[in-house]
């Protein structure tokens, strides 16, 4: 909501310099995006008069104008803007001046843009004339009269004047965040509730009493019926006759202007500052063009044909509530008016609509129709549906004030069930309790008054009723919110929270937490992407179209394509981290991620998605190979408490290498994969050299871990160990050589460890030698040779029997 200080203080003394307002308003719980100070960089921009022109000789579309500036001497200045006219107020920059906005054709430049004399094909400029645009307007914001064009003044100005200065230019814009259950601030006048409460003024309502000039009826002109009252809460109509269309003066373009919105002609002009002033979308119809003198409130019949005045013809459906007239549809409600009923240049009777609908109805009309307006995205939030009396009348107020109508006497007002406010009980040492304050409970009064609540008692309960228009007032917690902003929230004392519930983490956030020190410690970086994401992803990394991993969770009202779904796998998004930093010329990587992934119920669609925790890791760089990565995992699991792993070859799974890639089991249960990424998936991902990439389950890794700390004494008694080189086919796996060991070494094996692989000369092709030391323990006696020969040799012969494996001759 964009705040002009100046428009501000229309209803409310503000007696403090911009920042101080700011910093209050912060306090008292508004939240401030940004404060602009407007035309701050402009200097020498000053006010002249056309006094003639005549045709550039040699440029068809360049004119010279001889500009009064208050000066003995006239300036030349040639321009090249089509609305120039002898006579008109212009804004003229000077030669040095300083303008905020850009030339045309060139970016902004900060401190704004210097304007020096020259000539423009061979004709000397000793300056230029200035469109809104070149003085810091957005082009969405400059009056439509001369959008195209030189800032055409409306009135006339003393010659010379600083241009900021005569017009009022110099001012500060404050951007406010309003959040949804605040739609009462998305108005001039309540911000300035908010203001006057903060800074304990007093708030000005803006004039509303219409003089009513003609002696013709409301009703005399117009009927109205509501046939959905549940989607029209209140629909207000009032007449004006002997409209005069024009511009409108400069004070209201000003505020529009300052406010986000282009002045149009005095009519529409007069309802957008209506509706920014009190929060309150309003319409007006050419009453010729309304059919039998009736509007109808209903339902669109399904796949009714309407045209909007974008000039687009849209497609309802019969959940959409329409105005209607006699015969025909004129206005979608909340949203946008119809084409059919525009106000024209010969309009000279108009209604005025001041309706109340339904929010959730206009949202969900919007969303169909991918319309969104002002109107809209304010009706969707809740409006107060007493605001519509005031509105109207406030909107025939300015029409009288600006002499550009009658209004017709009285109001035509459909309102089938008042809406009122309902009183809560708030009581006084649960306000202090929560604050942790002692506050009495006649400053309490003070505070809610000044808010514009009605409080009834002044004893240890306060019955207090809102305002209808702070529709978000429903329990004492909300009464307390309010004292508490109010109050200060840098006011408030800084207390640790109480109970009696021990703080500590659950198990699986120690576990988490455990993970991410061990990754760090082994060097690796923590990251973090994003859960929405392209169901393009698993197609870059090859995931077979009939894989678990395309159960998408969909977005409904996604920001587009690339965002569109919910991950399942983290391994994309790893890739991206990975392609993105190799892009930057990073040479070594390792980075891994803790997240969520989730994935649609296939069985039950209409259940909630499964949600869980994954833990991807992603290396690349010199020295970097599949033993690295496997070497990482074997770490962080040992830490984890689980040691009993065993690596599985796996060639059919489309994101890694087939032939280094291996599924992590524990058990029977799977804990993940890992391996060498694709070349074609690096590839994809800008990645130009080898990478190697996991992914665990971690909710698997979290039901297997164990970290829990037992004494074991040092064994009293010696060990042995036996070294033996295996000669084994190569396709033969080092983990089903271990398997058997530790089967066959029970119950006297204490530890196996492979310390050597070779393939060389010695040993045959299509065969490998791996090299394990094994060492046996009794803890309960000493061992013996014989009992260690004789497990020793069931081993060597299982090993033979299972594995093929033989002794290698040293």
């Amino acid at each position: 909501m964009l705040v002009p200080i100046e428009w501000l203080k229309d209803y409310t003394d503000i007696n403090v310099d911009t920042k101080e307002f700011c910093d209050r308003m912060i306090m008292s719980g508004s939240n401030l995006e940004t404060c602009e100070y407007f035309c701050e960089e402009m200097e020498n921009v000053v006010v002249g008069k056309i006094e003639k022109i005549e045709k550039h000789p040699d440029a068809d579309k360049l004119v010279i104008c001889q500009i009064n500036v208050g000066k003995d001497d006239l300036l030349q200045i040639v321009t090249g803007a089509p609305n120039v006219f002898e006579g008109a107020y212009v804004p003229v920059a000077l030669d040095g001046s300083r303008i905020p906005g850009p030339l045309h054709g060139q970016e902004k430049q900060d401190g704004g843009t210097v304007i020096k004399k020259g000539k423009l094909r061979g004709v000397e400029s000793a300056g230029m004339l200035c469109s809104a645009g070149e003085l810091g307007f957005e082009d969405k914001v400059v009056p439509i009269a001369h959008k195209d064009g030189i800032w055409i003044l409306e009135e006339e100005y003393p010659l010379g004047q600083d241009f900021a200065e005569a017009l009022g230019l110099r001012q500060a814009v404050v951007d406010f965040e309003i959040t949804p259950n605040r739609p009462d601030c998305l108005s001039m006048v309540g911000m300035a509730r908010e203001a006057a409460a903060t800074f304990g003024e007093r708030l000005n309502y803006p004039d509303t009493a219409c003089q009513e000039e003609t002696e013709k009826k409301a009703a005399d002109f117009i009927q109205v019926e509501i046939r959905e009252p549940e989607l029209c809460r209140r629909y207000a109509a009032r007449i004006v006759t002997d409209v005069k269309i024009g511009q409108s003066p400069w004070w209201l373009q000003k505020r529009l202007m300052y406010a986000g919105m282009r002045p149009i002609n005095n009519i529409v002009d007069i309802t957008n500052f209506v509706m920014l002033e009190f929060g309150q979308p309003i319409h007006a119809f050419d009453i010729r063009q309304i059919a039998d003198s009736k509007i109808i409130v209903e339902r669109a019949a399904e796949g009714e044909k309407f045209t909007t005045l974008d000039n687009t013809e849209r497609t309802l459906t019969d959940d959409m509530l329409l105005i209607k007239d006699g015969k025909r549809g004129v206005a979608i409600a909340g949203v946008m008016g119809g084409l059919n009923s525009e106000i024209e240049a010969d309009t000279t009777t108009i209604l005025v609509e001041s309706a109340n609908f339904n929010g959730d109805s206009v949202r969900a009309t919007s969303k169909k129709l991918g319309l969104r307006t002002e109107a809209s995205s304010r009706f969707e939030k809740g409006i107060d549906p007493n605001l519509c009396q005031a509105a109207a009348d406030r909107v025939c107020r300015l029409i009288e004030i600006l002499g550009c109508g009658k209004v017709a006497t009285g109001t035509v007002d459909v309102y089938p069930k008042e809406f009122e406010a309902k009183p809560i009980d708030v009581r006084v040492d649960r306000v202090n309790k929560v604050l942790g304050i002692e506050l009495p409970a006649s400053e309490m009064i003070r505070i809610f008054e000044s808010l514009e609540m009605k409080v009834e008692g002044d004893g240890p309960i306060l019955k207090v009723t809102p305002p209808t228009v702070r529709q978000d007032m429903i329990s004492e917690v909300d009464f307390i919110e309010e004292v508490a902003r109010m109050y200060g929230y840098d006011n408030l004392p800084v207390t640790l929270p109480k109970g009696n519930q021990e703080s500590g983490k659950s198990r699986e956030r120690a576990l988490m937490d455990l993970a991410r020190d061990t990754l760090c410690a082994l060097g690796l970086n923590e990251v973090q992407t994003y859960s929405f994401v392209s169901p393009k992803g698993v197609d870059q990394v090859r995931i077979d179209e009939d894989s678990w991993e395309r159960a998408f969770v969909k977005i409904l009202n996604p920001l587009g394509e690339e965002n569109s779904v919910m991950r399942t796998i983290l391994t994309p998004n790893m890739l991206e981290v990975m392609g993105r930093n190799y892009s930057r010329k990073i040479e070594n990587v390792k980075a891994f991620e803790i997240g969520n992934t989730f994935m649609a119920n296939l069985m039950d669609p209409e259940q909630l998605p499964d949600e869980m925790t994954g833990l991807c890791i992603g290396l690349y760089g010199e020295g970097t190979t599949f033993f690295t990565l496997k070497g990482i995992l074997t770490e962080l699991l040992k830490i984890l408490g689980i040691r009993d792993i065993t690596f599985v070859s796996e060639s059919e799974y489309g994101v890694y290498h087939p032939g280094r890639c291996a599924r992590i089991r524990v058990g029977e249960e799977e804990l993940g994969i890992m391996g060498e990424v694709y070349p074609d998936v690096a590839e994809e991902f800008g990645i130009g050299t080898r990478a190697y990439v996991c992914e665990l389950f971690f909710d698997a890794i979290i039901r297997h871990a164990n970290v829990e700390k037992h004494y074991e004494p040092l064994p009293k008694y010696p060990s042995t160990s036996r070294d033996i080189a295996l000669l084994v086919d190569e396709d033969v796996q080092v983990g089903d050589i271990e398997k058997v060991i530790r089967e066959k070494g029970r119950p006297i094996l204490e530890s196996v460890k492979l310390f050597d692989v070779y393939r060389g000369k010695q040993v045959a092709e299509g065969k490998k030698s791996a090299a394990f030391a094994l060492t046996y323990r009794d803890k309960n006696k000493t061992l013996t040779d014989e009992e260690v020969a004789k497990v020793h040799e069931s081993v060597l012969e299982a090993l033979k029997n299972e594995v093929n494996a033989t002794l290698r001759e040293m």
